[in-house]
């Protein structure tokens, strides 16, 4: 075995092997993705022949970060996890999320699956995004838990991240309703993080999804954290913030989800609060609509205009020094 391209000649195979190479949202892997296919891109990471889009030297970045593992050692750890029986998804396979084609090159190479895969094939305006404070107010959680019960009883489906706070109190509630929710994790899917979540994540697991770009085995970093919120966005046709600090990560999902010309709704709080800057602030600049209870986010729903026809994410790619900023984030469980 020479070189990746002996090890992916399958473009399955190949998109798994770049989830295990490639921090996830990085544009230059998923410019290439996007127009020549993971076995194309893999094949040129290991040759010398110009790279569209990227000068030399920045080509010769993006090929160090993609061959710095042992071939035999990416191959043991693909046999590893395909066994694990985990469920695995690629663009064109009939449970693909077809709302994650609007993220254009920065759409996941692979969607490693835990539970009903066939949430994630529903229609966009099935389904809507939930986010907040992990250190949420009982008032948070309370409203969260009310939002999250009303799109379960409307048939929807409740997409958050399985954190504590506004999500894992969106988690119960559409449990507690019977109703369907996926949690996006920043992890491998069977890391079940938080661990304090565990028994709630296996209860998403037993009848809803758990989700993630990220192959089984990987640790959540900060970057990851991050890179999730445009999954979180994409998925659905809507996403409301409950309760957010000024600089809480859950505000990312929200611009994101503007960005994609999805609706935004976010929860007023009290003027003292430190947990409801966030939301006050976006409501402040225009980029949500004020959602006080049910009633506000079925207008939110029924008034979003870009729900089934979303605009993609488009960027520049990075310069060398960037592509190098981007990989301090890049270890890996192998």
């Amino acid at each position: 075995m020479d070189g990746l391209s002996d090890v992916a000649r399958d473009e399955r195979t190949a998109r798994i092997a770049l989830s295990m190479l490639v921090e996830p949202n990085d544009p230059v892997t998923g410019r290439l993705v996007a127009h020549l296919g993971a076995v194309k891109t893999l094949w040129l990471a290991e040759r010398d022949d110009a790279v569209v889009g990227l000068r030399p030297l920045n080509a010769q970045v993006w090929r160090d970060h993609l061959t710095r593992l042992d071939v035999q050692q990416l191959a043991g750890r693909i046999d590893q996890v395909q066994q694990l029986g985990f469920g695995v998804l690629i663009p064109g396979d009939r449970d693909w999320p077809a709302a994650l084609n609007d993220l254009g090159d920065f759409a996941p190479y692979v969607l490693w699956t835990r539970g009903a895969s066939s949430f994630l094939s529903r229609p966009l305006p099935d389904q809507v995004t939930i986010t907040g404070a992990r250190a949420a107010t009982s008032y948070g959680e309370h409203v969260a838990g009310e939002l999250a019960g009303a799109v379960a009883r409307d048939e929807r489906v409740v997409v958050a991240g399985g954190a504590y706070g506004i999500e894992g109190a969106a988690h119960r509630a559409v449990l507690a309703a019977g109703g369907d929710t996926i949690a996006v994790l920043p992890c491998g899917v069977d890391r079940l993080y938080p661990t304090g979540h565990s028994d709630l994540l296996e209860r998403v697991a037993d009848v809803g999804l758990l989700v993630s770009e990220l192959p089984p085995g990987t640790t959540p970093t900060r970057h990851r954290f991050m890179a999730r919120a445009r999954i979180m966005a994409a998925l659905s046709s809507a996403t409301v913030i409950v309760e957010a600090a000024w600089r809480s990560g859950s505000l990312a999902v929200a611009h994101r989800a503007q960005e994609l010309g999805r609706a935004v709704g976010a929860v007023p709080g009290p003027v003292t609060s430190a947990t409801s800057v966030g939301t006050h602030g976006l409501l402040r600049e225009g980029t949500a609509s004020l959602v006080a209870d049910s009633s506000d986010l079925a207008v939110l729903l029924e008034h979003n205009p870009d729900a089934g026809s979303s605009r993609s994410i488009a960027r520049e790619p990075l310069d060398a020094a960037q592509i190098r900023d981007r990989q301090t984030d890049s270890s890996r469980t192998l």
